[in-house]
This record gives structure tokens, sequence and C-alpha cells, in this order.
């Protein structure tokens, strides 16, 4: 589904712009400056409106939080909850996943979060899903040794595809379910996941930590 162009947004973009980095390669090895007492630092990709974003950071306020997303008709709206909030430890990207070697230094990043991405369905798209064999390779250069990937969609052969992959590339799973909030809801959702557990749709959830491999060729 297509994001509605957002009425007056350079303005309100502007209004929140203390949340947006607009040059995280600078960062590169250092993105602990924007909160040096921050205890871990976590992405999340395609962080969309924000709501999981910003209520984890509420309840971690000792994490420095990096919110990409590619759409900032959607990223403002993160943006102006962060600044609503008053959080200090919540940051905004437009960048692709692709680039995170390139802006983020080999060990800085302790968690990555993958919420509800495009499942890109058929295998001629196969590479494009983030949880992908080349993505994960590139995860593996910015993760710390023993670094997690938190993963969830509502898109049972994105799923089963992603828990195959997972283990391929060094990475030990855990915490895995097909319904999640079969006994209630569990943890911060987004948007579109409270969209779901409303309509009863089950919500599939594993991590996946990083551990020593070595790519075969």
């Amino acid at each position: 589904m297509r994001m509605r162009k957002k009425k007056n947004l350079i303005p309100r973009m502007e209004r929140c712009s203390a949340w947006l980095v607009s040059d995280p390669a600078s960062l590169r090895g250092g993105w602990r400056s924007l909160k040096p007492d921050a205890k871990e630092l976590r992405l999340e990709l395609g962080c969309g409106k924000g709501r999981f974003t910003v209520e984890t950071a509420k309840a971690d306020p000792d994490v420095l939080f990096i919110a990409v997303e590619r759409v900032p008709d959607a990223m403002v709206v993160g943006m102006e909850r962060a600044c609503a909030e008053e959080l200090r430890n919540v940051f905004f990207v437009d960048i692709d996943a692709a680039q995170l070697p390139v802006l983020f230094a080999p060990g800085e990043v302790d968690r990555i979060y993958i919420n509800f991405c495009d499942p890109w369905p058929g295998k001629g798209h196969a590479k494009r899903r983030l949880t992908h064999g080349n993505f994960l390779k590139l995860y593996r250069q910015v993760l710390k040794d023993g670094g997690q990937i938190h993963f969830k969609t509502d898109n049972s052969p994105l799923f089963e595809f992603s828990v195959e992959e997972f283990p391929q590339f060094g990475f030990e799973l855990s915490q895995l379910t097909r319904n999640l909030h079969e006994n209630g809801p569990q943890g911060v959702m987004t948007d579109y996941e409270a969209k779901f557990f409303a309509e009863g749709v089950p919500i599939n959830r594993c991590v996946a930590t990083m551990v020593p491999w070595e790519e075969t060729e």
C-alpha cells in the first residue's frame, strides 16, 4: 500500500529536525556520541510511522535507537511522535539497508529490529527480502559478537523462508513462535501489528543471535 502524501511535509520535518540525522556517514564509528551514556545501540529497519520505535525507546531510556525509513511521509509521523514525547534516545535516518556497513563500524550495533518488512513474494524477488542471506551478511558486518536480530512478520511464507535462511548465515534461532499474541498482547506493537492483532491475524516472531561463521565457497 502506497503512503499518501503528507500535507506540509517539509515544514513538519523541519519542526522536528532535531530527531533527524542528515549526515549519517559522518557518524560511522561514533554513533554513541548522540547519547554517550547509552548501554546499547539498536537499529530498526523500516520503522514506518515509528510507533514501535518510540514506545520501545520510552521503555528503554538507556538505549540509543536509530530508526531507518525510506519513506519521508511515514518517517515524519515517527519524528513527530518522538518530538511530542521529548525523547533524546531515538533518531531517524533515511538510508537503504544495503548502506549499513558504510554507515556503521564493525561491531557498533547491538541489535537490529526487522518488523513487518516487504515480503517480496516470488522467487525472482527473494534477494530483496531483508532476511535474505545477502542482507544477513551485511548485518554481520555491523553487529557485535552475539548481536541479535529481532524479526516479526504476519507473512507466513516470508517467515518460513527466514527461519531457514538465518541458520545458513551464522544465526542461531530462539523465541520462535508462529502466534506471538495467542495468549494476549506481547511486547510493543507496530501500527500494522496492532491492526493485524485486532483482526485476529497470527504474528510470527523469532530472535536470531549471531554466532561465529565462515562463508563457504
